[in-house]
């Protein structure tokens, strides 16, 4: 194991080093959430013992509505960039956004190695080549059973099913004791690929015994299982059986692997071409093919302009949109605006996923647009075809049990879920004492003895990202573009001559009342700033002489002011 690329490397790790660590015995083992908690997304932890660190994941979350113009958010990583010198690696557990999304906008400033699987080290390089190409990361290939050592901590990776090959859960052994963390998973006992999730080395770590568990709580409120990743393609089986006559499109997360491969190999029984559309579903599954994840022949594709002139019952479209994402394969399809691809009653469609919280009104004005394409539309959840990656209630409950943990801490999800997953521990024998629900910037300490207490905080949050602009914009940017968003902008242009006498106003509006369907009112906004400049002064108080006569003569006509801008220049 301990495959390199990219820069300069440090020390390979080895399967059992077991030598040089420092002498850190006595001192406190400590853990701390920097996202994913209380969110969905933004994942990333840190775990500390003595001058030493390790990271677990560094993921995006998407902006909610009122973040006009925000990209994506990712973790404030301050604390991280204070303690860059003691941070021994970045381990990753799978490869969706939310938790590799932020490492191009964090791993440049960090700079140190990442550990991660060969299909998960595929889509981080994509990432990085798209955002900083410069920028040469060092990483090293790990696969299930592969243990890394390195100086206190000594890292078990461990097999999990979840809704991308290649998940991860990582056993951390360290001095104050063992640190497990679930990453995202769930129990499918008939996985696509065949890689379950490896029960023995949870039951092996639960014998050994684990001072802190952390584990998923995204499905805490699903009672049950979650059903196999197989169940959807039994429904796409029967959907290509009885719509023999017509085109099948189906939208799904570009991500999910194992629905693709269960797709081509549904195509291929039926005789059907595929037409791969989306930016992100082309590149996942170029990358899966190409790394071995995903088996299809070159001729199953074809390019997507060819899919409209062949016969409906001879192609299948896979494509992006299943979230309703404005300038997705599906939306544009449904708004009748994709390039290549029309929909019409000669279509069935399959949305084959449920929306993520926030997403449900874009999803549904997108099946609206659908329909009213004429197309037949599949996408109610008791039709089977959409199954979560997550584990539910009686998947957790059998983790819990298999690990016994002394320390409990819910991970990944809003802040109900970690309370119910909270809770389902201590109901299970956890000490409630040893139950935490945390706050992204908590420490959590813990002693040998497996004592543990939330101690203090560290500098954690969000920074929005705005085009190739990373700041923290949650202050004044925000509030003007609701503002803008709200009311307009009015610009008021004022040509001074040389003595600074008023010699024209001119005036112009963006989402306000134009000058076309106002006339008097830019009139008298006009006779008011020229009479608010009458008398000699400087450009500040020019442009605040303009603001506060164009208020005045707004308030009488609207409640809201739009954003007032003045403009001065100077002639002859």
């Amino acid at each position: 194991m301990g495959k390199e690329s990219g820069g300069s490397s440090p020390s390979k790790p080895n399967r059992r080093r077991g030598k040089g660590k420092p002498s850190n015995r006595g001192k406190e083992l400590k853990w701390i959430p920097l996202g994913g908690m209380g969110e969905i997304g933004k994942n990333i932890s840190a775990l500390q013992y003595g001058d030493e660190m390790i990271v677990i994941d560094c993921g995006l979350k998407f902006p909610e509505e009122d973040m006009l113009g925000i990209d994506l958010l990712i973790p404030d990583v301050s604390f991280l960039e204070q303690n860059r010198g003691k941070i021994r690696g970045i381990f990753i557990t799978h490869g969706h956004e939310d938790h590799i999304g932020g490492l191009p906008y964090v791993l440049p400033k960090l700079d140190v190695p990442v550990y991660a699987t060969r299909l998960t080290i595929g889509l981080i390089k994509n990432k990085l080549a798209e955002v900083c190409p410069r920028y040469k990361p060092v990483f090293h290939e790990i696969g299930a059973g592969d243990t890394v050592d390195l100086g206190s901590f000594s890292v078990r990776a461990i097999a999990v099913c979840h809704s991308i090959p290649d998940a991860l859960a990582y056993g951390i052994r360290t001095p104050a004791g063992v640190v497990l963390h679930t990453g995202d998973f769930k129990l499918d006992a008939q996985p696509i690929d065949g890689r379950t999730t490896d029960y023995g080395a949870f039951a092996e770590l639960g014998r050994e015994g684990v001072l802190l568990m952390l584990s998923d709580s995204t499905n805490v409120e699903r009672e049950g299982f979650t059903q196999s990743e197989r169940t959807v393609g039994r429904t796409f089986e029967q959907l290509f059986r009885l719509h023999k006559d017509k085109r099948i499109v189906i939208a799904t997360f570009a991500s999910n692997l194992h629905r693709a491969q269960q797709v081509f190999n549904i195509a291929m029984r039926y005789n059907r071409k595929v037409a791969l559309v989306g930016r992100s579903m082309i590149a996942y599954v170029d990358l899966a093919r190409k790394l071995g994840y995903v088996s299809a022949p070159d001729d199953l594709f074809i390019p997507a302009q060819e899919a409209d002139g062949m016969q409906p019952n001879r192609v299948v479209v896979l494509t992006t949109g299943s979230q309703g994402e404005p300038f997705s394969g599906l939306v544009l399809m449904s708004k009748g605006e994709h390039r290549q691809i029309k929909l019409g009653n000669r279509d069935l469609v399959v949305i084959s996923a449920t929306p993520i919280p926030g997403n449900e009104k874009l999803v549904s004005r997108t099946i609206n647009m659908l329909f009213s394409c004429g197309c037949e539309v599949v996408y109610e959840r008791d039709q089977a075809i959409h199954v979560s990656g997550h584990a539910s209630r009686e998947e957790l409950k059998m983790m819990i049990s298999l690990v016994n943990p002394r320390c409990f801490v819910p991970v990944h999800g809003e802040y109900r879920h970690q309370v119910r997953h909270a809770q389902l521990a201590r109901d299970l024998g956890v000490p409630a004492k040893g139950v935490f629900v945390m706050s992204n910037g908590d420490v959590l300490s813990l002693s040998q003895g497996g004592k543990g207490s939330v101690e203090g905080r560290v500098q954690a949050g969000t920074i929005m990202v705005d085009g190739l602009a990373v700041g923290e914009f949650q202050g004044s940017l925000l509030k003007e573009r609701r503002e803008l968003a709200q009311d307009g902008i009015l610009t008021i242009a004022v040509a001074l001559g040389p003595d600074g006498s008023v010699r024209g106003v001119d005036m112009d509006s963006r989402g306000f009342l134009h000058r076309q369907d106002a006339k008097d009112l830019y009139g008298e906004l006009e006779r008011a700033v020229v009479k608010a400049l009458e008398a000699p002064m400087g450009d500040d108080a020019m442009r605040t002489a303009i603001r506060k006569s164009a208020r005045e003569v707004l308030s009488r006509y609207t409640k809201g002011y739009p954003a007032i801008v003045p403009l001065l220049v100077r002639q002859g």
